[in-house]
């Protein structure tokens, strides 16, 4: 009784679904979960990935990546602006960042490694965030409604387990919220962050030396962040091109007094 009545639940959600359009002009299918479910699974998610650790103590490190999101959180559309961003410095040689819904913006060290001024770090963290804004996330949580894990899902966010977690693995794990998007939504991420950084301050060219230090630090094997990212060469010309059409923007932005100095 309990499962059919599950599967009734999930089909009234996926009935409720819409298809919406993107700042891009992409198509969507959306809405399974509400956005204060999306932002109670993304502020689950940054608790246990902050609980699993480990994390930074290095002051700098944290303040430097604060300022950067700060900067960029300030172009966000105002209710994006109003959500509480926080951030976390992860001590991990990975190469890696994420941001979460409910404005959860996470760092591993190994990304200053690449991300070498704060310009590059504008570009990783504006592509994260653009996910977040372009509503990638409820993307993926609308399709895993309709997959086999979805009963699952259903129960986490009813509360049947207490926390949102399941057997075999946490939330982190079950909605995706860290794995890679589809490449379209890799796509649409950089078109969106790249145009954010332009408009906080930030050079939109560093986003091209960003990814040339990407697969440079990957040497013949990319790093596994770039696994279901576009063709990199493609991508760094897409961004090159992108970069000359936002130098304007960055302009405007240094002369209205948008001069990020964060490191």
């Amino acid at each position: 009784m309990r499962h059919t009545i599950a599967l009734l639940v999930i089909a009234a959600l996926l009935a409720a679904c819409a298809t919406t359009t993107s700042s891009t002009g992409r198509r969507q299918y959306v809405g399974a979960v509400s956005q204060d479910q999306l932002n109670q699974l993304g502020a689950q998610a940054f608790t246990e990935a902050k609980q699993k650790g480990p994390l930074s103590t290095d002051a700098r490190q944290n303040a430097y990546v604060r300022c950067v999101v700060n900067a960029l959180v300030k172009q966000l559309p105002a209710d994006q602006q109003r959500v509480a961003w926080e951030s976390a410095v992860f001590a991990e040689n990975e190469p890696n960042a994420y941001a979460l819904p409910g404005g959860k913006v996470g760092v591993n060290t190994g990304i200053f490694g690449v991300a070498r001024t704060q310009d590059q770090l504008a570009a990783v963290i504006g592509h994260e965030i653009g996910h977040v804004i372009e509503r990638h996330h409820d993307e993926r949580i609308t399709r895993q409604m309709g997959a086999a894990g979805a009963v699952q899902l259903l129960g986490a966010l009813a509360g049947d387990y207490g926390q949102l977690a399941t057997q075999g693995g946490s939330m982190l794990a079950q909605t995706g919220f860290l794995l890679p998007g589809s490449r379209a939504q890799e796509s649409e991420a950089d078109v969106v962050g790249q145009r954010m950084m332009a408009q906080a301050g930030f050079d939109p060219r560093a986003a091209v030396a960003l990814w040339q230090n990407m697969i440079a630090a990957g040497g013949s094997r990319p790093p596994q962040w770039l696994s279901t990212h576009p063709d990199p060469q493609s991508r760094i010309s897409e961004l090159q091109a992108r970069a000359n059409t936002l130098v304007p923007t960055y302009e405007q932005a240094r002369a209205a007094g948008r001069r990020p100095a964060c490191g």
